[in-house]
């Protein structure tokens, strides 16, 4: 018999910006719950009054009294309008498996929520407590992660807003993955699977939702799908920055390298670099003894400034995405004048994603730099001229061979990631008749990022084994390293005993594994 999920902790929503990236965090990984106050949704009725009264003049208004994209000079009659709403939904549920994972999800209905909590889409209440209500019971829709090349996120987003109306398909499960800690590694490798919308909100205690007037343009508009897996990576690339950081200090500590390039005087004019090399000092701890060779390889030198670079682009991209949850996404949007002076339908552009998408590729190719570097280091670890120790980190060299196929596999893993390295707001192409002529496909640099991410963290599971390897061989740490015997027995205690050839790939994974949890967690 499984155990009982905890009840999930409740998260204050008194304004539209206590929904903010950290909650959206919250939400998407903790299995939080947003709850909203009745005086937010006052605001969003009494919004959402003067949207209806502002529609009743007639005035042609994209999407709700008319066709969208191309067919949008076709102007709908009442008994049309009633029925298109709900009725964007269907072809434009044009996607497929594989679904984005749960916590994916979580996150996208959040960052939906906090876009109609800024009141430009002139939502019902009752469609923001629809979402938060989804949340709380965990009923996901099932969002495709590909295939999604268009202006905007429209594919993607009417996967997402089908189910709200009890139409189209959500995430099966109990949701016992969400909350799973850093990135659901363990959930994330199973593909999920979808059923039907309207069996899972009546087993949740939840009736379908009745799409009023402008509701329906309003779910399919906007960047929530990049706004929230933007939030995802850059978090989860803090953790590999923070991780890259204690394998480069490990490197220098168990090999005896000179430290001159990561005294941190030597960063003068960069805060950043300053920081990053302060820390990689502290780490590295103090020689008991002079430098193997006047200089370490080249790879060793430079990892302050790529980890540098690393940390900056994270840093760009938070600052995208508070953009991204503060602007007017919604279009068209009902924008009031300070005054008090009345408010007016406008078209925008605010679906494009062009920031998000720009900001996604700066870090996927700062991961890449990383990635390609930690492979580099992995491969002077082999070599006595850097180690110390056996070619090949092999307690035989011969009868034994040592991690060399471990550093071939890493640079599987860089090549495969080189050809992540073009934007994909790079290229246009024309759809919907030419009434969209250019695209930035930002989901898919989501997704690129997200394979930049997940390939550092491979290239650092086989850096890791080669310094666990290289420890056992004889590697000893110096003075003010204490941190590295913790993590070291951390790393030690998952693996098979002994230095001897073995199915390093096994390990691979393993670690894998531990650097998921958060390694080092001391």
């Amino acid at each position: 018999m499984s155990a009982r999920r905890p009840a999930p902790r409740r998260i204050a929503i008194e304004t539209a910006a206590d929904l903010g990236a950290s909650a959206i965090l919250r939400i998407a990984r903790a299995g939080d719950v947003p709850e909203l106050s009745a005086a937010l949704t006052d605001r969003v009725a009494a919004r959402r009054a003067r949207v209806l009264h502002a529609l009743e003049s007639g005035t042609p208004v994209y999407g709700v009294n008319t066709g969208m994209g191309a067919l949008s000079e076709r102007r709908l009659d009442q008994s049309e309008q009633a029925r298109h709403q709900e009725a964007l939904m269907l072809a434009r549920s044009a996607g497929g498996p594989p679904w984005l994972t749960r916590g994916e999800t979580r996150a996208v209905l959040a960052v939906r929520l906090r876009t109609f909590l800024n009141n430009d889409s002139g939502v019902s209440a009752g469609l923001c407590e629809q979402l938060a209500a989804m949340l709380e019971h965990d009923v996901l829709p099932a969002v495709p992660r590909s295939g999604l090349g268009n202006s905007g996120e429209i594919i993607a987003l009417a996967h997402l807003a089908a189910p709200i109306s009890g139409r189209g398909l959500v995430l099966s499960g109990d949701g016992s993955a969400a909350g799973s800690g850093a990135r659901e590694p363990a959930v994330d490798a199973v593909p999920a699977e979808a059923v039907p919308a309207e069996a899972a909100l009546d087993a949740a205690g939840l009736a379908p939702l009745r799409l009023g007037a402008k509701e329906g343009v309003a779910l399919i508009q906007g960047v929530p799908v990049t706004t929230a897996l933007a939030i995802l990576h850059a978090e989860d690339a803090r953790t590999l920055l923070r991780q890259c950081v204690s394998l480069v200090a490990a490197e220098f500590a168990l090999t005896g390298a000179a430290r001159d390039a990561i005294d941190p005087v030597l960063a003068r004019g960069d805060e950043v670099l300053r920081q990053v090399t302060a820390e990689l000092s502290r780490l590295a701890g103090t020689p008991e003894a002079a430098a193997r060779a006047l200089q370490p390889p080249v790879s060793f030198r430079v990892s302050g400034q790529v980890l540098a670079h690393l940390e900056r682009a994270v840093t760009m991209l938070d600052a995208a995405v508070q953009r991204a949850l503060e602007g007017i996404t919604d279009s068209p949007a009902y924008a009031e004048a300070d005054d008090g002076g009345g408010g007016r339908f406008l078209g925008t552009a605010g679906f494009h994603g062009y920031d998000l998408a720009a900001h996604l590729h700066i870090l996927t190719v700062a991961v890449i730099g990383a990635a390609e570097l930690g492979a580099t280091r992995l491969h002077r670890l082999l070599d006595p001229k850097t180690s110390g120790l056996n070619p090949q980190l092999s307690p035989d060299p011969g009868p034994h061979t040592g991690l060399s196929p471990v550093h071939k596999r890493a640079v599987g893993v860089v090549h495969a990631l080189r050809r992540l390295a073009a934007p994909s707001t790079v290229g246009t192409i024309e759809t919907s008749a030419g009434q969209e002529d250019v695209q930035t496909f930002s989901v898919e640099a989501a997704e690129d990022c997200r394979r930049a991410l997940d390939g550092l963290r491979e290239v650092l599971a086989c850096e890791l084994l080669a310094v666990h390897q290289a420890h056992a061989l004889g590697a000893r740490s110096p003075r003010g390293a204490d941190w590295l015997s913790g993590a070291l027995a951390e790393t030690a205690a998952v693996l098979p005993s002994g230095t001897g050839d073995r199915f390093f790939g096994q390990d691979v994974t393993v670690l894998l594994e531990l650097l998921a949890r958060g390694w080092p967690t001391a």
